[in-house]
C-alpha cells in the first residue's frame, strides 16, 4: 500500500539515473519508483520515461488525433487518473501504446466482474449460448484473445524481405550521396509504419521497431551530413525511441553511439560525451564492436574538451574492446558496421584533437589505404583532419592546399555542409597572422564556390 506522502518528481530523477547505469528496463524502472516513491503504477511509468504530466497528456492527445472516440486531455486530467479516477477504456488503450504496456503494468486492469460484462455485450455472445457460467465465459474471452494475437497482417516472409530491403539500404548508405539516400530510407520506413500501426505479435512489432530505428539512425545522420541539425536531432531521438521500444540492448547501445557524431561536430560536446557513455554502460563491459564504437565515440570528444587523459583512456578501452570483439565476418560495407577504417578515423580525430599530430598522421595513412575508391565522405573527413595536422605544426599553406584539394576532389552530391564546415575548421585552426595570406584566401574562395562549380 503507499503511503500518504509520495515522493518528489526529484527522487524518481535520481532513480532513473541509477537505472540507467545499470541498464534497467523502463518496465523495471516503473516497479522500483512504485515501491519506492509511494505512487501508483500510472505514475510510475510517467516518471520512468522522464516525462512531465504536460508532456504525457501531449502524447497521449497526439496518438488519439485520429480517434474520433478519444477525448482531449490535459495534465490535470492525468493527474487525477494518476491518483485514483478511472480513465475510460478508450482512453486505457491509449494510455497502454504511449507507455507500451498493459492495463495491468499501469494498475489500471478491469475487475473481474467488468470483463464478463463486456464479454456478455460483445454483439455476437448471447445468453441462450450457454456462457452463463464464469468458466464458460472465461473460456470464451480466452479464445476471444488467441484470436486477436493471431490476428497481424505481417508474414514471417514480408519481414525477412524487409530486412533484405533495409540492409540493402545500409550497404548502399557508405558510398552513395546523403540526398538521394533520403527517398529510399523513407520509403522504406512508410512501409514499416503501416505495418506496425496494426497490432502484431509482440516478436513481430520488437523486428519492426528495430527496422524503425535503423532507418530513423541514418535519416538523422543523413540530414546532418546536409546541415539540417534540428530535424536530425529530432530523427535521432525518434531512433532512440525506436530502439528502446525494440528491447534490443546492443541497437539500443548503438543507436546512442551513432547520435553522439551530431553533437561532436556541431555541439555541444558535453552531449556527445553523455551519448557515448550512455552506450557504453549498455553494453555492460562486454567487448563487441559497439562496445569500441561507444569508447571511441566518448574518446574523440573528450579530446575535443581538452580531457587529453580522460580521452587517451577511453582510446585504449576503445582499442582494447575492438581487438578482443574482431571476428572478420562484419560487413565492411555496412553503415552499422564498425570495421577497422572506421575506428581509424575516430582515433584520427582523438590524436588531432590532442594534438599529437604525427601519430594521428600514422593513423590517417592506415585508415587512408583501407577505403576503396567509392566510400562517400570518410576518407575526405581524415583528408581534413590530415590538414589541420598540418595547421598545428604551423604549416599553412601546406594544410589549406590540402584541405582545398579534397574539396575540389570531392563529386558534388558528396560537397554537403558537413565536409565544408571540417574546411572551414582548418581556417579557424590557423593563427590569426596567416589568415590574410594567399593560401588562406584560396581556400576561402574554394569554401565558398557552389558544389556544381567544385
Amino acid at each position: 500500500m503507499m503511503d500518504r506522502h509520495p515522493h518528489r518528481p526529484s527522487c524518481a530523477r535520481r532513480l532513473r539515473q541509477e537505472a540507467l547505469t545499470r541498464g534497467d528496463s523502463v518496465h523495471e524502472l516503473a516497479r522500483t519508483i512504485r515501491a519506492h516513491c509511494s505512487v501508483s503504477s500510472l505514475r510510475a511509468h510517467r516518471l520512468a520515461r522522464g516525462l512531465t504530466l504536460k508532456q504525457a497528456a501531449d502524447a497521449l492527445n497526439a496518438r488519439a488525433a485520429s480517434r474520433a472516440d478519444a477525448p482531449r486531455v490535459d495534465g490535470d486530467q492525468l493527474g487525477h487518473w494518476e491518483t485514483g479516477r478511472r480513465p475510460r477504456p478508450v482512453t486505457l488503450g491509449l494510455l497502454c501504446e504511449i507507455y507500451d504496456c498493459s492495463p495491468q503494468d499501469l494498475g489500471l486492469a478491469a475487475p473481474a466482474a467488468a470483463v464478463i460484462d463486456q464479454v456478455r455485450s460483445a454483439p455476437d455472445v448471447r445468453e441462450d449460448d450457454g456462457l452463463g457460467s464464469l468458466e464458460l465465459q472465461v473460456d470464451f474471452f480466452r479464445r476471444a484473445v488467441d484470436r486477436t494475437l493471431a490476428a497481424g497482417t505481417v508474414t514471417a516472409t514480408q519481414l525477412d524481405h524487409l530486412d533484405e530491403q533495409v540492409l540493402w539500404d545500409r550497404e548502399r548508405y557508405v558510398c552513395t550521396p546523403p540526398r538521394p539516400m533520403m527517398g529510399s530510407l523513407l520509403g522504406h520506413l512508410a512501409e514499416v509504419r503501416e505495418l506496425a500501426a496494426h497490432r502484431q505479435p509482440a516478436a513481430v512489432q520488437a523486428r519492426l521497431s528495430e527496422l524503425t530505428a535503423v532507418l530513423a539512425t541514418l535519416i538523422a545522420d543523413a540530414l546532418m551530413k546536409l546541415g539540417h541539425l534540428t530535424r536530425s536531432r529530432s530523427w535521432y531521438a525518434t531512433a532512440r525511441n525506436a530502439a528502446d521500444d525494440s528491447g534490443s540492448t546492443e541497437l539500443r547501445a548503438r543507436v546512442r553511439a551513432q547520435a553522439a557524431m551530431l553533437p561532436y561536430h556541431y555541439g555541444p560536446l558535453e552531449a556527445a560525451v553523455a551519448l557515448a557513455r550512455e552506450a557504453r554502460v549498455l553494453c555492460r563491459n562486454r567487448p563487441s564492436p559497439t562496445a569500441a564504437f561507444a569508447w571511441a565515440a566518448e574518446a574523440r570528444a573528450l579530446a575535443k574538451l581538452g580531457d587529453s587523459e580522460g580521452a587517451q583512456s577511453a582510446l585504449a578501452r576503445a582499442a582494447a574492446a575492438f581487438e578482443q570483439s574482431r571476428t572478420g565476418s562484419t560487413s565492411e560495407q555496412d553503415a552499422f558496421a564498425f570495421p577497422e577504417r572506421r575506428f581509424r578515423l575516430y582515433e584520427s580525430g582523438t590524436q588531432t584533437a590532442l594534438g599529437r599530430t604525427s601519430r594521428a598522421r600514422r593513423v590517417q595513412e592506415a585508415g587512408l589505404r583501407l577505403y576503396p575508391a567509392n566510400t562517400g565522405i570518410d576518407p575526405a573527413l581524415l583528408t581534413f583532419e590530415a590538414a589541420l595536422c598540418l595547421a598545428h605544426d604551423h604549416s599553412a599553406a601546406e594544410a589549406c592546399q590540402l584541405a582545398g584539394a579534397t574539396l575540389l576532389g570531392l563529386a558534388p552530391e558528396h560537397r554537403t555542409s558537413i565536409v565544408v564546415e571540417r574546411a572551414r575548421d582548418v581556417v579557424g585552426a590557423l593563427p590569426a597572422r596567416v589568415r590574410g595570406s594567399r593560401a588562406v584566401r584560396e581556400l576561402r574562395e574554394i569554401i565558398a564556390l557552389p558544389p556544381t562549380q567544385v
